[in-house]
């Protein structure tokens, strides 16, 4: 399907899901992520055929680094995924919540710009690739209690749009993914209910037959995008109603909450 393939998040629910099926297929896949021991039990998979990197998404230079050793060893990428996220529930009358914010975005908006930026240019001079980004269904409501993750979901779909844009007829196919609720360490403390939960390896074969399709915007699984859609069509404050009186999800410290990489010296990675 995918000859080569670049992937951030690698180490989360839906990341592991789309490399062991990218592998099973034959490619060659950029493992990139934080925690190196579950890197290297999918290198194991086919250690001819990966590399695993361990940096900063939101660090231009060291993704500059990533993509120069990548290529060296495999070429130019025909699928990029920029899979590398991060949740939490944020409070805008707590100081400290502006920091959680701040590296949201790094990591869920600038994150997916770095991935993409080193091999838009070698790329273009193939004139072929797909570009995806994960999004989010909540990037297209903002949620109570939710307005860091939604803020850089909404920022990355309009991002993932203009690029979109910039290269058409260029060769290159942006594909915006946003995925409802996924059985990930990222739900695990979520306190609500979850209609239309996916398992990570049902929504990665989703989402690289509909990239493989040439879709430009996938929403998984496709009844909660209509529901979502419905819901959009109520009034202002009844659909405010609705949503204040559901759980929020837990703050960083909170029982339940993921740890945000950057923030604490516990940079354990809860990408997808």
């Amino acid at each position: 399907m995918f000859r080569n393939t670049f992937l951030t998040g690698a180490c989360g629910g839906l990341g592991q899901a789309l490399a062991r099926q990218l592998l099973a297929a034959g490619g060659a896949v950029a493992l990139v992520g934080l925690d190196r021991a579950r890197l290297q039990a999918l290198q194991d998979l086919a250690p001819e055929r990966c590399r695993l990197y361990t940096p900063d998404v939101s660090d231009a230079a060291a993704m500059q680094a990533v993509a120069v050793d990548w290529q060296r060893s495999f070429g130019t990428p025909d699928l990029v995924i920029a899979n590398a996220g991060v949740a939490g529930g944020f409070d805008s009358a707590r100081a400290e919540d502006l920091a959680v914010m701040r590296r949201m975005l790094e990591i869920n908006l600038l994150g997916v710009a770095c991935t993409f930026q080193p091999w838009l240019a070698a790329m273009q001079a193939a004139g072929r690739g797909r570009l995806v980004g994960i999004a989010s269904l909540a990037g297209r409501r903002g949620l109570p209690g939710n307005g860091a993750y939604c803020a850089s979901k909404a920022g990355l779909i309009v991002y993932l749009q203009s690029l979109r844009a910039e290269l058409r007829g260029s060769g290159l196919q942006v594909t915006t993914v946003s995925p409802g609720y996924l059985r990930t360490a990222l739900t695990a403390g979520n306190r609500f209910a979850m209609p239309g939960l996916l398992e990570p390896e049902e929504a990665a074969a989703r989402i690289l037959a509909g990239v493989a399709r040439g879709r430009e915007d996938l929403v998984l699984p496709r009844r909660l995008g209509w529901l979502s859609n419905a819901l959009s069509l109520l009034p202002e404050r009844l659909h405010e109603r609705i949503l204040l009186g559901q759980p929020r999800k837990p703050r960083v410290g909170e029982a339940g909450a993921t740890e945000i990489p950057g923030l604490s010296h516990k940079n354990d990675e809860t990408h997808r």
